[in-house]
């Protein structure tokens, strides 16, 4: 990851193709696992590794939090819309590989800091949901301010099947949703939630066919921008302001908590079963 990408004043600049850098001074400097875009009122953020699913790894979280911080301080923009590249795959999940593991950090992937800069950002941001939205994946729909999903869209929470968990803003927010009978049963029994019912039960907002996705996601975002954008900013303020405990909670279940969990057998057994395909050896979770 580049050490000097926070460490120097950045803004954002748009070149001869619409496609947004940042620059470090004069010289500009292009994401690696994102591409950024803006087109009119419009910010869209794509999850560019479609061929690992579009997962999170440290520097995709990282290069997202520090696109948003940039689009925080610019006026060009009034909606960001967030979705992943390819067809298949929104997001499905993270990979851990390369953290800083010590003592005083804990090396788990900075999911948080994505997060907690999209919850905080003054303008709305719109999930584009371009296929399977899984684990860490559905969280970050969850997180964004609304939903349009493609009708072959799918939804679910795999924590418990594979010996992880999201306990912050993958209940708490998830929770607001559904209702907390229903986000137990996704984060217990782990349903694929197809997008019709993830509409019908409040997880999302819209479904729009395959072949309109874009097309939709571009109008409702040019509605939206018509929108004051100081009424937007208050009112997501104001929707966000009961969960101020959410990014402690977060810290301390995600950062603390879970990296203590990683090293149990319970975890090992899980992630083990899970990528064999097979039933977990329930004599290894401990007494």
């Amino acid at each position: 990851m580049r050490k000097d990408f926070i460490a120097r004043p950045a803004y954002l600049c748009i070149i001869g193709n619409g496609d947004a850098a940042i620059l470090h001074g004069s010289e500009p400097v292009s994401f690696e696992t994102i591409i950024y875009k803006e087109d009119g009122p419009i910010g869209t953020i794509t999850l560019n590794r479609p061929d690992d699913g579009n997962m999170f790894t440290p520097e995709m979280c990282f290069e997202i939090r520090d696109c948003i911080n940039d689009i925080r301080r610019e006026t060009r923009t009034r909606v960001i819309v967030l979705t992943g590249a390819g067809d298949r795959f929104f997001c499905i999940g993270g990979r851990k590989e390369g953290m800083e593991d010590t003592t005083l950090y804990a090396g788990m992937l900075p999911t948080l800091d994505m997060y907690e800069s999209i919850d905080k950002l003054q303008k709305p941001v719109i999930a584009s949901v371009n296929g399977y939205a899984v684990g860490g994946g559905n969280v970050l729909q969850v997180v964004c301010d609304l939903t349009i999903a493609k009708e072959s869209a799918v939804f679910r929470q795999v924590g418990p099947m594979m010996g992880s968990f999201d306990a912050g803003y993958g209940t708490w927010y998830l929770e607001d949703l559904v209702g907390k009978k229903k986000a137990k049963e996704m984060w217990y029994s782990n349903p694929r939630i197809s997008a019709a019912e993830a509409e019908r039960i409040g997880l999302i907002n819209r479904v729009v066919p395959d072949d309109k996705l874009a097309e939709e996601t571009r109008a409702w975002a040019l509605e939206i921008a018509d929108r004051g954008p100081f009424v937007l900013g208050a009112v997501k303020g104001a929707f966000n302001a009961r969960h101020g405990g959410v990014g402690g909670l977060g810290r301390m279940a995600h950062d603390q908590l879970l990296r203590l969990y990683l090293n149990t057998e319970e975890s090992k057994e899980l992630g083990a079963s899970f990528r064999e395909k097979r039933k977990p050896d329930s004599d290894k979770f401990g007494h």
